[in-house]
């Protein structure tokens, strides 16, 4: 998810980190700051910035190596009704775990998204219907795969990455005797 979906208005407020290698070193470690309106510290920075779509203020929490932020939300003004409330440990610790809260939850989707399966029953049999779509950007491909109740592989065909599979679709192709499936 990018920045311009979540809020375009402070996209080109916010800075331009670089992807770093994999294996870092500890001199590749992202040094720690604790400013007002820029914290890094546990793998992730938060960025105080101007919400321009009002008189607001916005955080972005950015997970270190990745160069948009993971996530975008309002942030408190300070007593002054003007500036934003400046960062703090505990502040910075809430959006540390709300920030990675969001990742996990983002992966768990797109996992479930990309893994899917269903239980029916055909032929007076239990038989599970996995359907696992590999989404390269160049050669998306799909694998339609069924497995009995001793989890012993029965039928695998391949499919298009658009297959759909639901109920009807899975009971169809048990009892079509596991060929290629319609629109697969």
């Amino acid at each position: 998810m990018g920045v311009d979906t979540i809020c375009p208005a402070i996209a080109p407020q916010l800075p331009q980190l670089q992807p770093r290698d994999s294996a870092l070193s500890v001199s590749d470690t992202p040094e720690k700051i604790q400013e007002p309106r820029t914290w890094r510290s546990d793998g992730w920075t938060a960025q105080v910035i101007k919400n321009e779509d009002d008189d607001g203020w916005a955080v972005a929490m950015t997970k270190d190596g990745q160069s948009e932020p993971a996530l975008v939300g309002p942030w408190t003004m300070g007593r002054d009704k003007k500036n934003p409330k400046p960062l703090d440990s505990n502040a910075f610790s809430t959006l540390v775990k709300t920030a990675s809260e969001f990742v996990r939850r983002s992966e768990q989707q797109l996992h479930a998204s990309l893994h899917q399966s269903i239980a029916v029953t055909a032929g007076g049999a239990r038989v599970t219907v996995h359907l696992d779509i590999e989404p390269d950007e160049d050669n998306p491909s799909a694998t339609l795969s069924a497995r009995d109740e001793g989890d012993d592989l029965l039928a695998e065909v391949r499919v298009g990455p658009s297959f759909k599979l639901n109920r009807s679709s899975a009971v169809a192709w048990v009892e079509g005797g596991f060929g290629k499936p319609k629109g697969g």
